[in-house]
């Protein structure tokens, strides 16, 4: 029996910041409903590829298909209306408002979902508590769960989240990443860029490690050894 296609496929795709080339030829797919981690060392290309296939990164057209459609070379926002969000790394939180309005900004694409403000309080009733605040008054954790709320209510069919532990309490990162089978079973399919590798391993069902731009390892989470994945993150 042919595999499902998937919700997202990335061919080939290459990528450049002026003269210097990130990514080499990368491909893979995430299927529908599916966690996928992407690990690797600092310069690998992860972020690289999330910006790419947020329309953040110029692309080929061909390089990107979500949902059965060619879309590498659409701009952020019709990525976003297409059903693709991006939690950014640092949080990127509007200092100015609170953290209802951050969360408000976030459905503005007016997506048909099950995400609204009250379903984002259930899954992090801790931002309820502070919906009136400032987002800088907020801890650490607490942004980052802003900025999940954010990108949730976007309603997208992809979310991306790069390196949403970074800075963290160990504490905090399990909590966040607790939430994540309340994502996926609304039928959302997440890509996480993480270096914590055992967070990873846990919490995705595929994963890809990324080396100096290209995939040089790949495979279900449950089959691949910490030595394979040693000689691939470090290149040896």
């Amino acid at each position: 029996m042919p595999d499902a296609p998937k919700l997202l496929e990335v061919r080939e795709l290459t990528a450049f910041y002026g003269d210097f080339q990130a990514l080499f030829g990368v491909s893979l797919g995430v299927a529908r409903g599916a966690v996928v981690a992407i690990i690797g060392a600092n310069g690998a290309g992860k972020s690289t590829l999330l910006r790419s296939i947020a329309g953040l990164m110029p692309a080929s057209r061909a390089s990107v298909v979500f949902d059965g459609e060619p879309i590498g070379d659409l701009p952020a926002h019709r990525v976003v209306a297409r059903g693709i969000a991006l939690v950014p790394e640092g949080r990127r939180l509007f200092p100015s408002l609170t953290v209802e309005e951050n969360l408000l900004i976030g459905g503005q694409v007016r997506r048909p979902g099950p995400w609204r403000l009250e379903r984002i309080y259930e899954l992090f009733p801790r931002l309820a508590e502070r919906r009136g605040l400032p987002s800088t008054a907020l801890s650490g954790g607490e942004q980052q769960m802003v900025a999940l709320g954010r990108a949730l209510m976007s309603n997208p069919k992809l979310l991306l989240c790069d390196e949403i532990s970074l800075g963290l309490a160990p504490i905090v990162i399990r909590d966040i990443y607790a939430r994540l089978p309340s994502i996926t079973a609304e039928g959302t399919s997440v890509v996480i860029v993480e270096q914590d590798i055992a967070q990873a391993l846990a919490a995705a069902s595929q994963v890809f490690c990324l080396q100096e731009g290209r995939v040089a390892l790949e495979g279900p989470a449950g089959t691949l050894s910490r030595e394979a994945i040693a000689a691939a993150y470090f290149g040896v």
